[in-house]
Protein backbone atom coordinates (compact mmCIF):
# COMPACT_ATOMS: atom_id res chain seq x y z
CA UNK A 1 0.00 0.00 0.00
CA UNK A 2 2.98 2.64 -0.04
CA UNK A 3 2.94 5.03 -2.56
CA UNK A 4 4.69 6.43 -4.62
CA UNK A 5 4.37 2.12 -5.84
CA UNK A 6 6.28 0.08 -8.03
CA UNK A 7 9.69 1.22 -7.92
CA UNK A 8 12.69 0.38 -10.55
CA UNK A 9 16.27 -0.21 -9.47
CA UNK A 10 18.82 0.37 -11.47
CA UNK A 11 22.62 -1.51 -11.27
CA UNK A 12 25.58 -1.91 -13.31
CA UNK A 13 27.29 -4.53 -10.96
CA UNK A 14 24.50 -5.97 -9.16
CA UNK A 15 25.48 -4.92 -6.31
CA UNK A 16 25.18 -1.77 -5.76
CA UNK A 17 21.32 -0.27 -6.71
CA UNK A 18 20.00 3.03 -7.31
CA UNK A 19 16.36 3.62 -7.33
CA UNK A 20 15.45 4.40 -10.61
CA UNK A 21 12.01 5.91 -10.89
CA UNK A 22 8.66 4.53 -9.41
CA UNK A 23 6.65 3.62 -12.46
CA UNK A 24 3.67 4.39 -10.43
CA UNK A 25 4.07 7.84 -8.70
CA UNK A 26 0.92 10.43 -9.48
CA UNK A 27 -2.70 9.46 -9.00
CA UNK A 28 -3.25 10.75 -12.63
CA UNK A 29 -1.64 7.82 -13.78
CA UNK A 30 -4.22 5.63 -11.72
CA UNK A 31 -7.17 7.14 -10.18
CA UNK A 32 -8.64 3.79 -8.68
CA UNK A 33 -5.49 3.78 -6.53
CA UNK A 34 -6.86 6.21 -4.19
CA UNK A 35 -10.43 5.08 -4.16
CA UNK A 36 -10.58 1.29 -4.36
CA UNK A 37 -8.39 0.74 -1.76
CA UNK A 38 -10.44 0.77 1.39
CA UNK A 39 -9.00 -2.67 3.04
CA UNK A 40 -5.67 -2.52 5.05
CA UNK A 41 -3.67 -4.41 2.31
CA UNK A 42 -4.42 -5.24 -1.20
CA UNK A 43 -1.67 -3.05 -3.24
CA UNK A 44 -0.34 -3.44 -6.74
CA UNK A 45 1.78 -7.13 -6.93
CA UNK A 46 4.07 -9.42 -8.99
CA UNK A 47 5.48 -7.33 -10.94
CA UNK A 48 6.63 -8.08 -14.36
CA UNK A 49 9.16 -5.84 -16.27
CA UNK A 50 10.09 -6.65 -19.91
CA UNK A 51 12.12 -4.20 -22.59
CA UNK A 52 10.54 -4.93 -26.53
CA UNK A 53 11.87 -2.68 -29.31
CA UNK A 54 12.70 0.57 -27.45
CA UNK A 55 9.83 0.19 -24.41
CA UNK A 56 10.06 -0.86 -20.82
CA UNK A 57 6.83 -2.72 -20.09
CA UNK A 58 5.69 -3.30 -16.23
CA UNK A 59 2.62 -5.01 -15.83
CA UNK A 60 1.07 -6.25 -12.68
CA UNK A 61 -1.97 -7.15 -10.53
CA UNK A 62 -4.37 -5.27 -8.80
CA UNK A 63 -6.77 -7.23 -7.04
CA UNK A 64 -9.39 -4.40 -6.58
CA UNK A 65 -13.30 -5.54 -5.62
CA UNK A 66 -14.01 -2.25 -6.91
CA UNK A 67 -13.24 -3.66 -10.38
CA UNK A 68 -14.72 -6.94 -9.99
CA UNK A 69 -11.62 -9.26 -9.03
CA UNK A 70 -7.94 -9.10 -9.55
CA UNK A 71 -7.10 -6.73 -12.66
CA UNK A 72 -4.23 -6.88 -14.74
CA UNK A 73 -2.66 -3.15 -15.32
CA UNK A 74 0.54 -1.97 -17.54
CA UNK A 75 2.55 0.71 -17.16
CA UNK A 76 5.45 1.42 -20.22
CA UNK A 77 8.16 3.98 -20.77
CA UNK A 78 11.27 4.53 -23.38
CA UNK A 79 12.82 6.28 -19.97
CA UNK A 80 12.57 4.03 -16.64
CA UNK A 81 15.01 6.85 -15.49
CA UNK A 82 12.00 9.40 -15.12
CA UNK A 83 9.24 9.16 -12.66
CA UNK A 84 7.12 11.16 -15.05
CA UNK A 85 7.84 9.07 -18.76
CA UNK A 86 5.74 6.56 -17.25
CA UNK A 87 2.33 6.35 -18.88
CA UNK A 88 -0.85 6.32 -17.37
CA UNK A 89 -2.37 3.12 -16.58
CA UNK A 90 -3.24 0.28 -19.53
CA UNK A 91 -5.70 -2.16 -18.68
CA UNK A 92 -5.54 -5.63 -20.79
CA UNK A 93 -8.34 -7.41 -20.57
CA UNK A 94 -7.62 -10.03 -17.68
CA UNK A 95 -8.68 -13.62 -19.05
CA UNK A 96 -10.90 -14.99 -15.83
CA UNK A 97 -10.26 -14.93 -12.24
CA UNK A 98 -6.18 -14.98 -12.08
CA UNK A 99 -2.99 -12.71 -10.72
CA UNK A 100 0.50 -12.62 -11.62
CA UNK A 101 0.81 -11.88 -15.53
CA UNK A 102 4.00 -12.38 -17.26
CA UNK A 103 4.42 -10.37 -20.36
CA UNK A 104 5.92 -12.52 -23.53
CA UNK A 105 6.76 -11.19 -27.01
CA UNK A 106 7.53 -13.85 -29.41
CA UNK A 107 9.97 -14.14 -32.85
CA UNK A 108 6.20 -13.96 -35.05
CA UNK A 109 5.27 -10.53 -33.22
CA UNK A 110 2.60 -12.12 -31.24
CA UNK A 111 2.56 -10.75 -27.48
CA UNK A 112 1.27 -13.30 -25.05
CA UNK A 113 -0.16 -13.06 -21.38
CA UNK A 114 0.25 -15.97 -19.09
CA UNK A 115 -0.85 -16.03 -15.75
CA UNK A 116 -1.70 -17.99 -12.77
CA UNK A 117 -3.79 -21.31 -12.13
CA UNK A 118 -3.57 -25.08 -12.29
CA UNK A 119 -2.57 -24.96 -14.76
CA UNK A 120 -0.83 -22.10 -15.90
CA UNK A 121 -2.84 -20.16 -18.53
CA UNK A 122 -1.82 -18.22 -21.48
CA UNK A 123 -3.48 -15.99 -23.86
CA UNK A 124 -2.77 -13.74 -26.69
CA UNK A 125 -2.42 -9.80 -26.22
CA UNK A 126 -3.31 -7.32 -28.73
CA UNK A 127 -1.38 -4.12 -27.40
CA UNK A 128 -3.29 -1.93 -29.66
CA UNK A 129 -6.77 -2.82 -28.20
CA UNK A 130 -6.05 -4.73 -24.96
CA UNK A 131 -7.89 -7.39 -26.10
CA UNK A 132 -6.98 -11.20 -25.56
CA UNK A 133 -8.02 -14.02 -26.82
CA UNK A 134 -9.20 -16.98 -25.66
CA UNK A 135 -7.58 -18.01 -22.98
CA UNK A 136 -5.48 -21.94 -23.41
CA UNK A 137 -3.95 -24.29 -20.85
CA UNK A 138 -0.17 -24.35 -20.36
CA UNK A 139 1.34 -26.34 -17.41
CA UNK A 140 0.25 -27.04 -14.23
CA UNK A 141 3.64 -27.87 -12.21
CA UNK A 142 5.21 -30.63 -10.60
CA UNK A 143 2.07 -31.14 -8.56
CA UNK A 144 3.06 -28.50 -5.83
CA UNK A 145 0.23 -25.91 -4.68
CA UNK A 146 -0.54 -22.99 -6.41
CA UNK A 147 0.82 -23.01 -9.66
CA UNK A 148 1.57 -19.14 -10.08
CA UNK A 149 4.09 -16.60 -11.09
CA UNK A 150 4.58 -17.61 -14.81
CA UNK A 151 7.61 -16.67 -16.91
CA UNK A 152 7.78 -17.54 -20.64
CA UNK A 153 11.54 -17.56 -22.39
CA UNK A 154 12.23 -18.67 -25.82
CA UNK A 155 15.66 -20.45 -26.57
CA UNK A 156 17.29 -22.97 -29.31
CA UNK A 157 13.83 -23.44 -30.85
CA UNK A 158 12.14 -24.55 -27.12
CA UNK A 159 9.83 -22.42 -25.38
CA UNK A 160 10.62 -22.53 -21.71
CA UNK A 161 8.17 -21.66 -19.03
CA UNK A 162 9.13 -21.07 -15.43
CA UNK A 163 6.76 -20.63 -12.46
CA UNK A 164 6.20 -20.89 -8.99
CA UNK A 165 4.95 -24.42 -6.89
CA UNK A 166 4.48 -24.55 -3.25
CA UNK A 167 2.76 -21.76 -1.66
CA UNK A 168 4.71 -18.42 -0.51
CA UNK A 169 5.33 -20.49 2.64
CA UNK A 170 8.45 -23.07 3.56
CA UNK A 171 7.75 -25.16 0.73
CA UNK A 172 8.05 -22.16 -1.92
CA UNK A 173 10.24 -23.82 -5.46
CA UNK A 174 10.17 -22.37 -8.95
CA UNK A 175 9.82 -25.38 -11.45
CA UNK A 176 10.52 -25.53 -15.22
CA UNK A 177 9.37 -26.90 -18.21
CA UNK A 178 9.65 -26.75 -21.62
CA UNK A 179 7.96 -27.33 -25.39
CA UNK A 180 8.50 -26.48 -29.22
CA UNK A 181 5.27 -25.35 -29.10
CA UNK A 182 3.50 -22.03 -27.10
CA UNK A 183 0.42 -24.50 -26.70
CA UNK A 184 2.54 -27.70 -25.85
CA UNK A 185 2.62 -30.33 -24.68
CA UNK A 186 5.50 -29.85 -21.83
CA UNK A 187 8.03 -31.58 -20.37
CA UNK A 188 9.11 -31.08 -16.91
CA UNK A 189 12.85 -30.33 -16.54
CA UNK A 190 14.28 -33.49 -15.10
CA UNK A 191 16.09 -31.69 -11.81
CA UNK A 192 13.14 -30.03 -10.80
CA UNK A 193 12.85 -27.59 -8.71
CA UNK A 194 15.10 -24.93 -10.50
CA UNK A 195 15.78 -23.24 -7.20
CA UNK A 196 14.14 -24.04 -3.42
CA UNK A 197 15.26 -23.82 -0.20
CA UNK A 198 12.63 -26.19 0.91
CA UNK A 199 13.27 -28.83 3.81
CA UNK A 200 16.81 -27.41 4.28
CA UNK A 201 17.97 -25.44 7.25
CA UNK A 202 19.19 -22.92 5.37
CA UNK A 203 19.39 -19.04 6.81
CA UNK A 204 17.15 -18.27 3.49
CA UNK A 205 14.24 -19.84 3.30
CA UNK A 206 10.80 -19.22 0.80
CA UNK A 207 12.86 -19.07 -2.07
CA UNK A 208 10.58 -19.20 -5.42
CA UNK A 209 8.76 -17.04 -7.69
CA UNK A 210 11.67 -16.95 -9.77
CA UNK A 211 12.87 -14.89 -12.88
CA UNK A 212 15.61 -15.39 -15.32
CA UNK A 213 17.75 -12.53 -17.03
CA UNK A 214 20.96 -12.44 -18.97
CA UNK A 215 24.06 -9.46 -18.00
CA UNK A 216 25.57 -7.93 -21.11
CA UNK A 217 28.64 -10.21 -20.60
CA UNK A 218 25.59 -13.77 -21.64
CA UNK A 219 25.93 -15.20 -18.34
CA UNK A 220 22.63 -16.18 -16.57
CA UNK A 221 20.78 -15.02 -13.54
CA UNK A 222 17.99 -15.44 -11.45
CA UNK A 223 16.05 -13.71 -8.83
CA UNK A 224 13.63 -14.77 -6.31
CA UNK A 225 11.74 -13.86 -3.68
CA UNK A 226 13.41 -15.07 -0.17
CA UNK A 227 13.06 -14.50 3.62
CA UNK A 228 16.01 -15.17 6.28
CA UNK A 229 15.83 -16.23 9.18
CA UNK A 230 15.62 -20.41 8.50
CA UNK A 231 12.77 -22.67 9.47
CA UNK A 232 12.54 -22.28 13.16
CA UNK A 233 12.50 -18.51 12.96
CA UNK A 234 10.15 -18.30 9.69
CA UNK A 235 8.03 -20.48 11.72
CA UNK A 236 7.96 -18.00 14.89
CA UNK A 237 7.31 -14.83 12.53
CA UNK A 238 10.19 -13.69 12.96
CA UNK A 239 11.32 -12.08 9.39
CA UNK A 240 10.32 -8.24 9.93
CA UNK A 241 11.36 -7.41 6.19
CA UNK A 242 9.23 -9.81 4.52
CA UNK A 243 9.69 -10.89 0.99
CA UNK A 244 12.80 -9.86 -0.17
CA UNK A 245 14.94 -10.02 -3.37
CA UNK A 246 17.66 -12.44 -3.98
CA UNK A 247 20.06 -13.09 -6.55
CA UNK A 248 21.67 -16.10 -8.09
CA UNK A 249 23.87 -17.20 -11.21
CA UNK A 250 22.14 -19.58 -13.15
CA UNK A 251 24.27 -22.28 -16.36
CA UNK A 252 21.91 -22.74 -19.62
CA UNK A 253 24.02 -24.88 -21.55
CA UNK A 254 22.61 -24.59 -25.71
CA UNK A 255 19.57 -26.91 -26.11
CA UNK A 256 19.92 -27.97 -22.25
CA UNK A 257 18.23 -26.80 -18.76
CA UNK A 258 19.40 -24.18 -17.19
CA UNK A 259 21.10 -25.56 -13.03
CA UNK A 260 20.55 -22.59 -10.44
CA UNK A 261 23.04 -22.36 -7.31
CA UNK A 262 21.28 -22.82 -4.18
CA UNK A 263 20.58 -19.73 -2.58
CA UNK A 264 22.38 -18.85 0.52
CA UNK A 265 23.70 -15.67 2.39
CA UNK A 266 27.00 -15.62 0.80
CA UNK A 267 27.55 -16.74 -2.93
CA UNK A 268 29.94 -16.08 -5.74
CA UNK A 269 29.31 -15.75 -9.63
CA UNK A 270 30.80 -13.78 -12.50
CA UNK A 271 29.46 -10.22 -10.93
CA UNK A 272 30.70 -7.58 -13.31
CA UNK A 273 33.05 -5.16 -12.32
CA UNK A 274 32.04 -2.68 -9.54
CA UNK A 275 30.76 0.33 -11.50
CA UNK A 276 28.55 3.08 -9.46
CA UNK A 277 25.16 4.20 -12.01
CA UNK A 278 25.04 8.04 -11.91
CA UNK A 279 20.96 7.78 -12.98
CA UNK A 280 18.45 8.18 -11.41
CA UNK A 281 16.31 9.65 -9.20
CA UNK A 282 17.49 8.24 -5.38
CA UNK A 283 20.04 7.42 -3.50
CA UNK A 284 21.97 4.20 -3.46
CA UNK A 285 20.17 1.16 -1.98
CA UNK A 286 21.40 0.82 1.55
CA UNK A 287 23.16 4.16 2.24
CA UNK A 288 22.24 6.60 5.59
CA UNK A 289 19.48 9.13 5.54
CA UNK A 290 20.83 12.22 6.87
CA UNK A 291 17.89 14.90 5.90
CA UNK A 292 17.75 18.07 7.52
CA UNK A 293 14.68 19.47 5.91
CA UNK A 294 17.19 22.75 4.39
CA UNK A 295 15.29 24.88 2.76
CA UNK A 296 14.16 24.68 -0.83
CA UNK A 297 15.18 20.81 -0.72
CA UNK A 298 12.48 17.71 -1.34
CA UNK A 299 11.81 15.21 0.25
CA UNK A 300 14.02 11.69 -0.77
CA UNK A 301 12.88 9.70 -3.24
CA UNK A 302 12.97 6.71 -1.54
CA UNK A 303 10.03 7.95 1.21
CA UNK A 304 6.78 6.45 0.99
CA UNK A 305 3.37 7.47 2.06
CA UNK A 306 0.70 4.86 3.09
CA UNK A 307 -2.00 4.70 0.84
CA UNK A 308 -2.01 7.64 -2.09
CA UNK A 309 -2.35 10.38 -2.58
CA UNK A 310 -0.83 11.91 0.71
CA UNK A 311 -2.10 15.97 1.05
CA UNK A 312 1.03 18.04 -0.36
CA UNK A 313 -0.59 20.49 2.31
CA UNK A 314 0.03 18.22 5.32
CA UNK A 315 3.95 18.67 5.10
CA UNK A 316 5.97 21.91 4.63
CA UNK A 317 9.98 21.71 4.65
CA UNK A 318 11.90 24.67 6.40
CA UNK A 319 8.56 26.92 6.50
CA UNK A 320 9.02 30.75 8.34
CA UNK A 321 10.12 30.36 11.66
CA UNK A 322 10.63 26.57 11.98
CA UNK A 323 14.19 26.74 9.60
CA UNK A 324 15.28 23.14 9.48
CA UNK A 325 12.04 21.22 10.30
CA UNK A 326 9.70 19.45 8.55
CA UNK A 327 5.87 20.63 9.42
CA UNK A 328 3.33 17.97 9.87
CA UNK A 329 -0.52 18.76 10.04
CA UNK A 330 -1.86 16.50 11.94
CA UNK A 331 -4.54 13.76 10.71
CA UNK A 332 -7.75 13.05 12.37
CA UNK A 333 -6.87 9.28 11.59
CA UNK A 334 -3.99 7.39 13.42
CA UNK A 335 -1.93 4.69 12.56
CA UNK A 336 -4.46 1.97 12.82
CA UNK A 337 -7.36 4.20 11.32
CA UNK A 338 -10.81 3.71 12.32
CA UNK A 339 -14.18 2.29 11.44
CA UNK A 340 -15.05 6.24 9.98
CA UNK A 341 -11.92 6.00 8.06
CA UNK A 342 -12.66 6.61 4.51
CA UNK A 343 -9.83 6.79 1.44
CA UNK A 344 -11.59 9.02 -0.96
CA UNK A 345 -12.19 11.95 2.12
CA UNK A 346 -8.91 11.46 4.14
CA UNK A 347 -5.73 10.60 4.58
CA UNK A 348 -3.08 9.97 7.36
CA UNK A 349 -0.22 12.32 8.16
CA UNK A 350 3.04 9.93 8.02
CA UNK A 351 5.80 9.67 6.34
CA UNK A 352 8.13 6.39 5.54
CA UNK A 353 11.13 4.53 4.31
CA UNK A 354 11.48 1.09 4.22
CA UNK A 355 13.75 -1.15 6.37
CA UNK A 356 16.65 -2.26 4.27
CA UNK A 357 18.86 -3.48 7.48
CA UNK A 358 18.66 -6.48 9.43
CA UNK A 359 20.29 -4.03 11.82
CA UNK A 360 19.78 0.04 11.80
CA UNK A 361 19.56 3.09 14.10
CA UNK A 362 16.59 5.13 12.82
CA UNK A 363 16.28 8.32 14.72
CA UNK A 364 14.20 12.00 14.56
CA UNK A 365 14.01 15.16 16.62
CA UNK A 366 10.27 16.15 17.49
CA UNK A 367 9.98 19.78 19.40
CA UNK A 368 7.43 19.97 22.05
CA UNK A 369 4.81 22.27 22.20
CA UNK A 370 2.33 20.79 19.60
CA UNK A 371 -0.42 19.57 22.06
CA UNK A 372 -4.18 21.37 22.13
CA UNK A 373 -5.84 18.67 23.02
CA UNK A 374 -5.43 15.76 24.94
CA UNK A 375 -4.74 13.06 22.61
CA UNK A 376 -2.19 15.10 20.12
CA UNK A 377 0.20 12.60 19.52
CA UNK A 378 3.72 12.88 17.21
CA UNK A 379 6.36 10.07 16.90
CA UNK A 380 8.01 7.74 14.75
CA UNK A 381 6.52 4.13 14.04
CA UNK A 382 7.87 0.55 12.44
CA UNK A 383 4.73 0.43 10.46
CA UNK A 384 3.68 -2.42 8.25
CA UNK A 385 -0.18 -1.93 8.13
CA UNK A 386 -2.73 -0.71 10.05
CA UNK A 387 -3.23 -4.20 12.08
CA UNK A 388 0.69 -4.21 12.47
CA UNK A 389 2.68 -1.78 13.78
CA UNK A 390 4.84 -0.37 16.89
CA UNK A 391 4.58 3.45 18.39
CA UNK A 392 6.47 4.92 20.01
CA UNK A 393 5.00 8.60 20.47
CA UNK A 394 4.85 11.87 21.98
CA UNK A 395 1.33 11.95 23.12
CA UNK A 396 -0.54 15.46 25.22
CA UNK A 397 -3.05 13.83 27.91
CA UNK A 398 -4.85 15.80 31.21
CA UNK A 399 -2.12 15.39 33.98
CA UNK A 400 -4.54 14.50 36.48
CA UNK A 401 -2.10 15.13 39.68
CA UNK A 402 -3.11 19.03 38.61
CA UNK A 403 -5.95 21.46 37.57
CA UNK A 404 -8.15 19.57 35.30
CA UNK A 405 -7.71 20.37 31.98
CA UNK A 406 -3.64 20.62 31.96
CA UNK A 407 -2.01 19.02 29.04
CA UNK A 408 1.55 17.25 29.59
CA UNK A 409 3.53 15.03 27.08
CA UNK A 410 4.15 11.92 27.69
CA UNK A 411 6.14 8.58 26.25
CA UNK A 412 3.53 6.26 24.67
CA UNK A 413 4.56 3.06 23.32
CA UNK A 414 1.45 1.01 21.24
CA UNK A 415 1.47 -1.79 19.37
CA UNK A 416 -0.94 -3.65 17.90
CA UNK A 417 -0.71 -7.32 15.65
CA UNK A 418 -2.97 -9.50 13.98
CA UNK A 419 -0.47 -12.52 14.71
CA UNK A 420 -1.43 -15.29 16.76
CA UNK A 421 0.02 -13.31 19.57
CA UNK A 422 -1.41 -10.54 21.14
CA UNK A 423 0.39 -7.21 20.90
CA UNK A 424 2.02 -5.77 24.14
CA UNK A 425 -0.22 -3.54 26.28
CA UNK A 426 0.13 0.18 26.26
CA UNK A 427 3.24 2.04 28.25
CA UNK A 428 2.72 5.66 29.32
CA UNK A 429 5.68 7.49 30.81
CA UNK A 430 5.68 11.01 31.73
CA UNK A 431 8.12 13.04 29.99
CA UNK A 432 10.85 13.62 32.79
CA UNK A 433 10.75 17.68 33.61
CA UNK A 434 14.71 18.06 32.49
CA UNK A 435 13.35 17.25 29.00
CA UNK A 436 10.68 20.32 28.46
CA UNK A 437 12.86 22.39 27.19
CA UNK A 438 14.08 21.02 24.37
CA UNK A 439 13.59 18.36 21.43
CA UNK A 440 13.14 15.11 22.05
CA UNK A 441 15.20 12.51 20.16
CA UNK A 442 13.23 9.41 19.53
CA UNK A 443 14.89 6.65 18.09
CA UNK A 444 13.89 2.53 16.93
CA UNK A 445 17.20 0.16 17.04
CA UNK A 446 16.57 -4.16 16.48
CA UNK A 447 18.64 -5.40 19.56
CA UNK A 448 18.55 -8.56 17.92
CA UNK A 449 16.37 -10.99 15.56
CA UNK A 450 13.73 -11.26 17.68
CA UNK A 451 13.19 -7.18 18.98
CA UNK A 452 13.21 -4.20 18.34
CA UNK A 453 13.97 -1.47 21.22
CA UNK A 454 12.50 2.04 21.81
CA UNK A 455 14.40 4.61 23.55
CA UNK A 456 14.19 8.46 23.98
CA UNK A 457 16.94 11.30 25.00
CA UNK A 458 16.64 14.62 25.34
CA UNK A 459 18.27 16.65 22.49
CA UNK A 460 19.50 19.52 24.48
CA UNK A 461 21.02 18.20 27.21
CA UNK A 462 22.81 15.50 24.70
CA UNK A 463 21.25 13.20 27.26
CA UNK A 464 22.16 9.22 27.26
CA UNK A 465 19.60 7.19 25.33
CA UNK A 466 16.89 5.73 27.86
CA UNK A 467 15.50 2.42 26.84
CA UNK A 468 11.48 3.17 26.50
CA UNK A 469 9.99 -0.60 25.38
CA UNK A 470 10.24 -3.76 23.59
CA UNK A 471 8.36 -5.37 20.84
CA UNK A 472 8.72 -8.71 19.07
CA UNK A 473 9.78 -8.84 15.11
CA UNK A 474 6.90 -11.19 14.79
CA UNK A 475 4.76 -8.05 15.07
CA UNK A 476 6.18 -6.74 11.69
CA UNK A 477 5.97 -10.34 10.46
CA UNK A 478 3.46 -13.07 8.60
CA UNK A 479 2.81 -14.07 5.28
CA UNK A 480 -0.69 -11.56 4.64
CA UNK A 481 0.92 -8.79 3.71
CA UNK A 482 4.34 -10.02 1.44
CA UNK A 483 6.22 -7.18 2.61
CA UNK A 484 8.83 -5.61 5.20
CA UNK A 485 8.01 -3.36 7.65
CA UNK A 486 8.90 0.57 7.14
CA UNK A 487 9.74 3.24 9.49
CA UNK A 488 8.85 6.84 9.72
CA UNK A 489 6.98 9.24 11.43
CA UNK A 490 3.32 10.71 12.20
CA UNK A 491 1.06 13.12 13.59
CA UNK A 492 -2.25 12.39 14.86
CA UNK A 493 -5.08 14.15 16.82
CA UNK A 494 -6.35 10.43 17.16
CA UNK A 495 -10.19 10.86 16.02
CA UNK A 496 -10.34 14.62 16.79
CA UNK A 497 -12.23 17.07 14.45
CA UNK A 498 -9.59 19.48 14.47
CA UNK A 499 -6.04 19.73 13.83
CA UNK A 500 -2.80 20.83 14.79
CA UNK A 501 0.83 21.51 13.45
CA UNK A 502 3.89 19.95 14.80
CA UNK A 503 7.63 20.26 13.59
CA UNK A 504 10.44 17.42 13.47
CA UNK A 505 14.07 17.98 12.67
CA UNK A 506 17.28 15.56 11.85
CA UNK A 507 15.87 12.46 10.18
CA UNK A 508 18.16 9.89 10.36
CA UNK A 509 18.69 5.79 9.16
CA UNK A 510 22.28 4.80 9.81
CA UNK A 511 22.92 1.04 8.45
CA UNK A 512 24.75 -1.07 11.31
CA UNK A 513 24.85 -4.75 9.60
CA UNK A 514 23.20 -7.39 7.62
CA UNK A 515 22.60 -11.12 8.85
CA UNK A 516 23.55 -12.94 6.14
CA UNK A 517 23.71 -16.80 8.29
CA UNK A 518 23.19 -18.12 11.43
CA UNK A 519 26.82 -16.74 12.55
CA UNK A 520 27.26 -14.70 9.47
CA UNK A 521 26.69 -10.85 10.06
CA UNK A 522 28.40 -8.12 7.29
CA UNK A 523 29.00 -4.81 9.39
CA UNK A 524 28.14 -1.64 7.04
CA UNK A 525 31.41 0.35 6.70
CA UNK A 526 31.14 3.79 9.00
Amino acid sequence: MAFPANPVYASKDFVNWRLASNAVNRVSQFAVIRSGTQGNGGGMFANTLRYHNGIFYLISTWPSAELGGPRFVMFITTDPYDDLAWSNAIWPQTPGYTIDPDIFFDDDGSVVIASAGEPIIAAYLDLATGNTSEPWELWAGTGGQSAEGPHIYKRDGYYYLLIAEGGTQLNHSATMARSKSIKGPWEAAPHNPLVSNRGTDNYFQTVGHADLFQDAQGNWWGVALSTRGGPTLYTELIYSMGRETVLFPVSWPSGGWPVADQVQGRMSGPLPSQSLISQGIGAEVGEPDVVDFVAGSEFPSNWVSWRAPFDAASFAISPAGHENTLRLTASRANLTTDLNFNTSTEGVTALFRRQEHTYFNFSVDIQLGFGKSSGDEMGISNFGTPDQHADLGIVYLEDVSESAGKLKPYLRVRARSVNAFTAPEPTTTPVPEGWLGDAIRLQISPRNESHYEFSASSVGQNGKEEAIGLYRTALLSGDGAGTGGVLGIYATTNGGSYSFDGYVSRWRYQPVAQQVGYNSTIFVPT
